[in-house]
């Protein structure tokens, strides 16, 4: 008789920079989010999706990188917060991913209180514990449990690998049991063109600023595949103030050119083939407080 087969979500949720994205990624072992040392990368919910076997069979475990939890200002900034919990309220259970060297701080204690009342199994998942003393984690996690008891307690770093199996066999065996939800050769529920865009706005985050990469969005515009395999993308960076336009095309348009250089080697990496990726920039005020284009995002506005 054939082991059970197990299927189900797991949602990543917790404050800005806590490095969920980068969880995302170690656990699926490969790149499926973008990552920046910057809080709020994250903008909407992606899927992971990560097979397990062991003793308790096979499991496919669903992982739901979302937004950082934060007090929105913006209608994107709500629209953001909103999938986040959005995404933790439709998993089987929710990880919650705290930054260890932080610590217990004020957002960190509101998530937490409001993670009590989900209604589902919640798991308090320390991370960066490669960045603080090990006496200070077990007085960190006490103190959490006491204003959430957690289900179960897990001490990582994302960024090593550090206690990732032990998470992941975890995961495996907490899904409930039932047939695969995806194909098991998908690793992902994001598209090519999704990921052309993301990969662009990592770059801007990694290349500008202040406000620019916050007030920035990217637009996958056209897509063409070419006789030699290689595939044609054209994207607009849109900026939602005038003089940003000129920072993200920099002068002699050299910033623009060292944004696409780095994404276009970066996706032909993702996509194992020749890009040919050509950016415009427009400047749009208030992009971020349209429905329609947040919906674009696949964000729902209020």
């Amino acid at each position: 008789m054939s082991a059970a087969t197990r299927a189900g979500f797991a949602a990543i949720v917790g404050a800005p920079n806590a490095g969920k994205s980068t969880l995302l990624n170690r656990l699926a072992g490969q790149k499926l989010a973008i990552v920046s040392p910057k809080p709020q990368t994250t903008r909407f919910r992606v899927l992971g999706i990560v097979p397990r076997e062991g003793t308790w069979g096979r499991a496919q475990i669903v992982l739901v990188d979302t937004p950082g939890i934060f007090a929105p200002k913006r209608l994107l900034d709500r629209a953001m917060v909103r999938a986040a919990w959005a995404g933790a309220g439709d998993a089987d259970l929710a990880l919650f991913l705290v930054d260890a060297k932080r610590g217990l701080a004020d957002d960190v204690r509101q998530i937490a209180e409001r993670l009590r009342k989900l209604g589902k199994p919640v798991w308090l998942v320390l991370n960066k514990i490669d960045l603080v003393e090990p006496p200070s984690l077990l007085p960190l996690a006490a103190g959490l449990n006491v204003i959430t008891p957690f289900a179960e307690t897990f001490m990582i770093s994302a960024q090593t690998g550090d206690g990732i199996d032990r998470l992941l066999d975890r995961l495996a065996q907490a899904m409930p049991e039932g047939p695969f939800l995806y194909p098991e050769d998908q690793l992902t529920d994001q598209t090519d063109r999704q990921l052309a865009a993301e990969i662009v706005r990592e770059q801007i985050f990694r290349q500008t600023h202040e406000e620019v990469p916050y007030d920035t969005t990217v637009e996958t515009e056209a897509w063409e595949e070419k006789p030699d395999g290689s595939v044609v993308v054209r994207l607009a960076v849109v900026v939602a103030r005038k003089g940003q336009k000129a920072i993200i095309i920099g002068r002699g348009g050299q910033r623009l050119k060292a944004i696409g250089a780095a994404a276009r080697a970066e996706l032909a990496r993702e996509l194992g083939r020749p890009v040919h990726l050509f950016l415009t920039v427009l400047h749009r005020p208030r992009w971020d407080e349209e429905k329609e284009r947040l919906r674009a995002l696949g964000l729902e506005p209020d």
